[in-house]
């Protein structure tokens, strides 16, 4: 717990950055409901029609898996805030919607049959007598919508949304238990914050309520909010970093959700920063490929670390040459043709897919290459990646090349099946060939004895708009070209994953040793 809070109080500007994003997404996603969904609700109430078409429609979207709708929206919005918006609307929408119908359909008939006597419209009947009955349950479905959308909000940063989210992911990914907390515990109690103080309005409406102990509580949940935030803002300035703000223009680095994209981007994003007058954003740990190209496609991002294997099976759709070069310029060429994106400096190493055991395990088998595992394959149980259960150059293939399958295969987070393997929750797991992890677990990679993974030689993808506006960008990138292979990733991974290092301080330790900053 002391680390815990030393990480607090360290991170305290970022964690007021971070907070204030998951404040604007999950608010403007619950004003945007509360502004469709109340009149949804009342036209519910008016159209028996338009009534089961739209409880069933909001009911409906409650069942898409949050993650699926994100990425659904992707390719119509890009990534960042507004499709994160646009999922917590939707999300929103049915406590709402429910709600306003149910508190509505509670007027007394007394009331209504009043209103009718004294000649008002269905509007005045409206505003002057049924929402006045409906308003505590509205509020209600407000205070659900609100607390629904503070939570959801955590996913937003695999969309490049940013929040407290950002936290757990990389947490996640580093298998760092403090950073997860550091989003985990703040969205947590932001979610028990808003569902207190929307608690004390749904108490005021209610009729024959006592002025006192609510005016008392108001009192108390405004106090509790400016002593957080006037704490934190207090901390973050003391911690708070001088930036200076360059004239050189803008560019956006990307990355994957695993430590070597970390560090990579961050390799990037600091040489770009120590030799150019470039202001570099980052918006790293999103959610996989599709969601990186998607990016660089929309101009979200500039650039990202990428591999040839993944590029030409995932992306272009097409067999990878069994030669690491072949691949790189057929990758190159088909990224230019295709999607007016560049391929430049080649680290030096590539990152092969390879299955992965425990050394002892290995031994008493006799498992040395992957079709060792065939007699044995119906009694184990795997564990891999989302992207490797999926993709072509993943598990399917893999099954069909080799002949068999796992007795069990499960989605895991990159981070988490080593920790699986180690402990004998899964017997193999689909480990990257540079993860410093494998010794460090003892763990034995296989022989790929048939040839299926094809080169995965990491280089950086880049729009080609950025290079024709920033011609310096490939000048400086250029000096990074063959200065890893594949031991040294193993060791600058290692220092993230099992020293629990930054990716940024390890990235700038290895930019010093190579003379780059």
């Amino acid at each position: 717990m002391s680390g815990f809070w030393q990480m607090v109080q360290n991170r305290s500007p970022d964690l007021l950055e971070r907070l204030l994003e998951h404040l604007k997404l999950a608010g403007i996603a619950t004003l945007i409901a509360i502004a469709v969904g109340v009149p949804m609700g009342v036209l519910a109430l008016r159209s028996k029609p338009a009534r089961s078409a739209l409880l069933g429609l909001t009911s409906v979207l409650q069942t898409v898996p949050s993650l699926a709708l994100l990425t659904f929206l992707l390719p119509f919005f890009g990534i960042g805030a507004t499709p994160a918006i646009i999922a917590l609307v939707l999300y929103a929408l049915l406590p709402i919607v429910r709600n306003t119908y149910t508190g509505l359909t509670g007027t007394p008939p007394a009331m209504l049959e009043m209103a009718d006597a004294l000649g008002l419209t269905r509007f005045q009947r409206l505003l002057m007598i049924e929402s006045r009955f409906a308003a505590p349950m509205i509020m209600a479905g407000v205070r659900t919508a609100a607390t629904v959308s503070i939570g959801i909000a955590t996913l937003s940063a695999f969309v490049g949304a940013g929040g407290l989210g950002a936290f757990i992911n990389r947490g996640l990914s580093l298998n760092n238990m403090d950073l997860v907390l550091l989003g985990a515990v703040p969205a947590g109690l932001l979610a028990l914050y808003a569902d207190w103080v929307l608690g004390v309005l749904e108490n005021g409406l209610k009729p024959g309520h006592k002025n006192g102990p609510l005016m008392a509580q108001g009192f108390g949940a405004v106090v509790v909010g400016v002593f957080a935030f006037g704490w934190l803002y207090i901390n973050a300035k003391s911690y708070s970093p001088q930036i200076v703000e360059k004239k050189g223009g803008r560019i956006v680095v990307g990355s994957k959700n695993f430590t070597e994209q970390f560090i990579l981007a961050e390799i990037i994003a600091q040489a770009l920063e120590a030799k150019t007058d470039l202001n570099v954003v980052r918006k790293l740990n999103l959610a996989g490929t599709a969601v990186c190209h998607q990016a660089l496609l929309s101009g979200d991002i500039d650039l990202y670390p990428e591999y040839t294997g993944t590029a030409l099976l995932s992306v272009l759709k097409v067999p990878a040459p069994p030669n690491g070069e072949d691949a790189w310029d057929e990758a190159k060429k088909g990224y230019q043709e295709q999607y007016n994106l560049d391929w430049i400096t080649p680290f030096g190493f590539a990152n092969t897919y390879a299955l992965a055991v425990r050394s002892q395990d290995a031994e008493r088998h006799g498992w040395k290459s992957i079709t060792d595992l065939q007699p044995d394959a119906a009694h184990l149980k795997a564990g891999f990646t989302a992207e490797f259960r999926e993709r072509d150059d993943g598990y399917p293939g893999l099954a069909k090349k080799y002949g068999f399958k796992f007795g069990k295969a499960v989605d895991m987070e990159p981070s988490l099946m080593y920790q699986a393997i180690k402990e004998s929750q899964v017997d193999v797991i689909s480990a990257f060939s540079t993860d410093g992890r494998i010794a460090a677990y003892d763990l034995a990679l296989l022989e790929d004895n048939d040839h299926f993974f094809p080169p995965y030689d990491a280089g950086i993808v880049i729009r080609q708009q950025t290079l024709t506006a920033h011609p310096e960008v490939a000048e400086v990138l250029a000096d990074l070209s063959g200065k890893l292979d594949e031991a040294k990733m193993q060791q600058l991974n290692l220092a993230v994953d099992r020293d629990k290092r930054r990716p940024k301080d390890v990235a700038k330790a290895f930019l010093e040793e190579i003379g780059l900053r």
